[in-house]
């Protein structure tokens, strides 16, 4: 009975993980229209728009990870550049 009841609580955790992985494949991507384009090319879209949050945010970078710079090297990391 105990085997009975741990084998449906495996199929259900299964079926849900499933269902989470098929919801999340079918929304993860979605078109830009192109009217949309203009708004999504927007200045204010962009990352490196403020230099002192830049450098905040690589001194915090530099801090946890012991590591700088790699922002915008080209490059796939086979070390053949």
């Amino acid at each position: 009975m105990n085997l009975m009841i741990k084998h449906l609580w495996t199929q259900r955790w299964l079926g849900l993980g499933l269902l989470a992985l098929g919801a999340a494949t079918l929304t993860g991507c979605s078109h830009v229209k192109p009217w949309q384009r203009g708004a999504l090319a927007d200045y204010t879209m962009r990352q490196d728009r403020d230099p002192l949050g830049n450098s905040q945010a690589e001194h915090i970078f530099f801090s946890r990870e012991a590591a700088t710079g790699g922002r915008g090297v080209g490059g796939g990391g086979c070390g053949c550049n």
